[in-house]
Order: C-alpha cells, then structure tokens, then sequence
C-alpha cells in the first residue's frame, strides 16, 4: 500500500476542472449523433450513385452497429489496460479514417470499410465515455453529465441533418460524409487535457496519483480522501476478472443482465429506425425530397431541445419517473403514427399529423430513455465488475441496433409502415412494465452505496435505497 502523503489543495476551483473534464468526454457523443444525422441525409444519394438496392442500403446503415459492437466488445479490456484516455484517443484515430475513407469512396465496399471503422470508434465511444464521466464525477454531478453525453449525441444528429440539408439540393454527399473529421481531430487534442480515472489509477496500484486526482476534481480535499477511502476499501476486496465474478456473485449477474435489457430495450422503442430512416419515412407520406429533409431537421431541433431539458431534470424527477414517461409518450406517438400509415390516411392533415407523432416519439425518447440508459448501465455495475457489465450492456445495444436498423425496411415491405410502428408502440409498452419492475432509482446514490446493496442480495429495484 501507497504510504499517505499530504497533497496541498489546487488553487483553482476543483469543480471546475470536473466539468472541463466531463465536458470534454461528453462531446464524444456530439460525434457518435453528427454521424447519424449525415448519413440519413447521405443515403439517398449515396444510393444513387452507386444504384445501391434496398439491402445495399441497409447495410451502409448498420455496417456501423457491427464495428459498434466490436469496438464496445474490445473497449473494456483496453480501457481496464491503458486507461480510459488513451482509449478515446485512439477511437479519435479510428473515426478521423473512417470518414477519409467514405468521403473518397469509389463504389459501396469502400464506404462500407470506412463506416465499419467509424463503428468501432463509435462502439469504443459509447463505452468508455460514460464510464470515464461516471468514474470522474461527484454524485450529484453524474447524471447530469452522462445526460450532456446523451443531449450532444442530440445536438450532432441535429448538426448532421441541418448540414445534410444544405448540401443536399446540390447531392453533395462526399462533403457531408466528410464532415466528421475536424470535430474528431479537435476531441483528439482535447483527450491529451483529461485526468486519468481515480478508480483505474487505484485499481493499478497508484494511489498517490488517485489521490492528487480526486483533490483536484472534489470541492473540498475531506470529499475527495472520503471518495478515495471508499475506492480503495472497494479495490481491496481483491480484483477478480469480470467472467470470473459473473459465476460467483449472483448479484452481479442480475446487473449485467439488468443493462443488457435496458440497452435492448432502448433499441426496441423504434429510435434509430426514426433517426436514420426519416426522411424515407417522410418521402412514403409524400413529403418532396427537399421538404423530407427540412422536416428531418424539425426532429432534429426537438431531440436537442428536450435533450438539453433532460439535464435538469435527471436529478430532480429521478431515473424511473422519467423512464416511465419517456416510454409512454413513445407509445402513444408510434400508436398515433401506426394509425395514420396503417389506414393510409392522405391529405396535409394527416401529413402534419404523422410529422407530429414522430415528432412527440423523438422528444420523449430524449425526454427519458436516451440519456438514462446509459447513466443507469454505468450506475449499477460495481467497481469490480464495471468494465466488463458497461462492455456486455454496450455490447447489447449494438446488436440490438444492428438487427432494427438491418431489417427496417425489409419488414416495411413486407408488412407495411403501419404494422411496424404498432409492433414498437407495443414495446415501448412493455419497457414501462419492465422499469417498473425491474429498475431501481439512482438519483443522488453514491455509486458504492448501489454496490454494496446489490451485493447483499436487495432485489434490482431495491439497490438505490
């Protein structure tokens, strides 16, 4: 064990470098949204150039689930290894190269590899950011940060499709796949300013450096030497691997599987097939091509704006209350949507109406089941184990996104829009019953405290008390 030495407190305010620090980190989702919002706009013309089939187009969409789901698998190990920075540095690398490649795409495979890559620093993204903020943050601070992650994936899908509709009159799909590549180099610099994680320097032995990083993130040092206390009791218990801990604690397996759900749950609301597919979505409600991507943008402006909401009210409404109306908004949206395409409904009323609906779906999504999902998988996982249940819980995600998007519009021409926005207004149901049952509130809960009442046994929805 480290010897104890005094640390004099830093001269600025400590709250304000944990900001810097979590601000920084979060943008990674401002990337992970910007490539959403430009490739729904891109792929129509993308389609057309290279007489792209349905199937083709599909796959340019979820190629990116799969690197995703590669990169989240592999980001557990390499962020426990190297640390959370240098993880995020490298998915910087990885990003910038994938979107060189589809910007000079000569034909479908290119762009193909190039969003597969851009998947893998995504997956490494979506992974290893939340942890980072989760690890960095005080208490009350985390939800509100794992939030920003969540409304700036928002403020980049809103970013992707304004700039996918001012290119898009003159088909310039080269420049928007592009565009990408200065805030990737600009978050690449930025990583080279974060802290190391207190939690990864004590796991590796380096308590001093844990120490001089806490005092420097906490209000006041006696916050910061509770914090590290609290850890380090953690830490001693003995690390373990998280397969290992998986076979022998019970209360670990209900977590995992708890954020595996949670993550398959968000995915089954129906939300990408919106984010990606709206303005095909539009274009079947004959909105013209241009209006489709105008009005693309309109949802783009409600998922940031209840994005932003979403911050202030994690921490004063709690994680099940907002879930619990995230997904009822979601399913009276889709309810409304499946009726008007499923009736075939024509005419501006029923136009506006449909445009209405997802409208309501995207800003209760954002209101609740976007941001929470993420913060509650981060949440609930204990120290031991938190690697290895985000991994499993990101990992879920990726497939599960993977499958919806894959298969969107092959079951649409099967089944039609109406019968398909039924079946997700059905599971925005069932995720209400599931929240109510399963998943606990968190709200201003050390995240040691969730632990330790996991680990007693507590059923899941106990474990923030």
């Amino acid at each position: 064990m480290s010897p104890t030495v005094v640390i004099p407190a830093p001269s600025s305010r400590p709250g304000q470098k944990a900001f810097r620090a979590g601000l920084i980190t979060a943008c990674a989702g401002l990337l992970v949204g910007l490539d959403t919002g430009l490739i729904a706009e891109a792929l129509g013309f993308i389609g057309t150039d290279f007489h792209a089939s349905t199937r083709d187009q599909e796959w340019i969409v979820s190629v990116l689930m799969l690197g995703a789901s590669v990169g989240s698998l592999g980001a557990g190990t390499f962020s426990a290894r190297f640390g959370r920075r240098l993880v995020l540095t490298a998915a910087m690398v990885l990003m910038f190269l994938g979107a060189g490649l589809c910007a000079n795409a000569m034909g479908i495979a290119q762009i193909l590899v190039g969003r597969l890559l851009i998947g893998i620093a995504i997956g490494v993204c979506t992974f290893t950011a939340p942890l980072y903020i989760s690890e960095t943050m005080s208490g009350h601070q985390r939800g509100s940060m794992v939030s920003t992650f969540s409304m700036l994936q928002s403020a980049g899908i809103l970013a992707g499709y304004l700039l996918g509709g001012l290119l898009s009159s003159g088909g310039h799909w080269r420049w928007m796949v592009s565009m990408p590549m200065l805030p990737t180099a600009l978050l690449f610099a930025g990583c080279f300013f974060l802290p190391a994680s207190p939690s990864w320097l004590i796991a590796r032995g380096e308590d001093t450096k844990a120490r001089t990083v806490l005092r420097a993130l906490r209000d006041t040092p006696a916050e910061a030497d509770e914090e590290f206390t609290c850890i380090k009791n953690e830490a001693a218990k003995g690390r373990i691997s998280g397969l290992k801990l998986l076979r022998q604690q019970p209360g670990f397996r209900r977590s995992v599987m708890l954020g595996i759900c949670l993550q398959v749950m968000q995915q089954l609301t129906g939300i990408n097939v919106v984010m990606y597919y709206t303005p095909k979505i539009l274009q079947n409600a004959h909105f013209g091509t241009s209006g489709a991507a105008w009005a693309t943008v309109l949802i783009g402006v409600i998922n940031t704006i209840v994005g932003i909401a979403a911050i202030f009210m994690v921490n004063r409404w709690g994680r099940r209350s907002l879930l619990c109306t995230s997904a009822a908004i979601m399913a009276c949206s889709l309810a409304v949507a499946a009726g008007i395409t499923g009736l075939h409904l024509s005419g501006g009323i029923a136009t506006l109406c449909l445009l209405g609906a997802l409208l309501s779906f995207v800003g209760g999504f954002g209101l609740g089941a976007g941001p929470l999902v993420w913060t509650l998988c981060s949440e609930i996982q204990p120290l031991e184990g938190r690697d290895f249940g985000v991994g499993c819980s990101t990992l879920a995600n990726w497939w599960a996104d993977w499958i919806v998007s894959n298969t969107f519009l092959s079951i649409v021409s099967i089944i039609g829009f109406g019968q398909t926005f039924a079946g997700f207004a059905l599971m925005n149901v069932i995720f209400i019953v599931f929240t109510l049952t399963f998943v606990p509130e968190t709200k201003d809960v050390p995240l040691e405290t969730i632990e330790a009442n996991l680990l007693s046994g507590k059923k899941l929805r106990n474990i923030g008390e």
